[in-house]
């Protein structure tokens, strides 16, 4: 794995971009709808500690997932190794700590930071949490189940957005990011393992 930091392909180049130009997306939204995307992103101690600890569940659910055999999952797994995996098994961590960064930051303005708010302005509290999290289901459907269990994951960032008592941004991003780090890191070394073994 190369040790020099943030040296790009063209894959991880076009996934930083990618993500990145979801907070521009987020933006154009924002301005349609009259929200600051940023009106609840502020930094907290204790954002930070449900942020980091706020993570473990969700990794465990990825760790469970690997090891099980059913064919919809295996689908799943197959698909994030020929794809992230195989993309992404060269790099140093922080490279691919800098892409679940972009990816955290972004996806959690656009989902959180925006639509989540729109739709509750709209629709309230609970039809907006819905609707926001079958979207971000949607926008992550590679496979059926992949989208069921992305919703789920949403409804979980968007339950720990209130966290506290007081809505902020950042400990989702902490969680999404931390969780996709994580993700990254394990499908990287189940790569490099398989290429071992083959």
């Amino acid at each position: 794995m190369s040790q020099s930091l943030f040296k790009p392909s063209h894959y991880y180049q076009s996934a930083c971009l990618f993500e990145a130009a979801l907070s521009g997306v987020a933006l154009v939204l924002a301005w349609l709808a009259d929200i600051n995307p940023f009106a609840q992103l502020h930094f907290a101690e204790m954002a930070l500690v449900y942020g980091f600890f706020g993570t473990i569940p969700l990794f465990l659910m990825f760790l469970g997932l690997e090891h099980l055999q059913k064919p919809s999952v295996q689908d799943i797994k197959k698909l994030l190794m020929n794809s992230l995996g195989a993309a992404l098994h060269r790099y140093h961590w922080s490279d691919l700590l800098l892409l679940a960064v972009i990816a955290g930051f972004s996806e959690e303005l656009l989902f959180r930071g925006v639509i989540q708010p729109w739709m509750e302005s709209a629709w309230g509290m609970s039809p907006g949490l819905l609707v926001s999290n079958l979207l971000f289901g949607l926008v992550h459907a590679v496979t059926p189940l992949y989208a069921v269990l992305a919703t789920l994951v949403g409804l979980y960032l968007s339950l720990s957005l209130d966290y506290g008592g007081e809505r902020n941004l950042l400990t989702p991003i902490i969680i999404h990011s931390l969780y996709d780090f994580l993700a990254f890191v394990a499908l990287m070394r189940l790569y490099r393992n398989s290429l071992q073994t083959s």
